[in-house]
């Protein structure tokens, strides 16, 4: 991941202590209502123990690359439903979906990786462990 990207994310995890600092040092006091700054620091001491503690968690969320369509599919392995010769059927997680195999013939029960797609189609290829 670049570092613009990783800064941007930080950045906004502590958009939630910016906005809170200035609004306890800078807009209350220009209304004229003072903070004691023992309040203040509390209250970034908390922000910044919530951020400690959760930000491990929301950083997996963020780094995780969402895959739908193709990208999904590519790499993902499956088993042969019905004998490919060079088309057949293969079951990738839960889904059945007719495939060609790219070399070869591949029987019921072997396992196959997606190498392509062409349309609603998977290209696979045997796949051994």
């Amino acid at each position: 991941m670049g570092k613009f990207k990783k800064a941007l994310k930080l950045s906004g995890i502590l958009v939630d202590e910016i906005a809170v600092m200035l609004f306890l040092l800078i807009i209350l006091p220009s209304i004229g209502i003072k903070v004691p700054l023992k309040i203040s620091l509390t209250i970034l001491t908390i922000l910044i123990l919530k951020d400690v503690l959760f930000v491990p968690f929301l950083w997996k969320v963020l780094e995780k690359r969402v895959e739908v369509g193709e990208e999904a599919l590519i790499g993902a392995e499956g088993i042969v439903i019905e004998e490919l010769r060079p088309e057949g059927v293969v079951r990738i997680g839960r889904e059945y979906w007719k495939a060609t195999i790219k070399e070869g013939r591949a029987e019921v029960g072997e396992r196959v990786r997606v190498v392509a797609l062409s349309g609603l189609k998977l290209i696979v290829e045997k796949w051994k462990r």
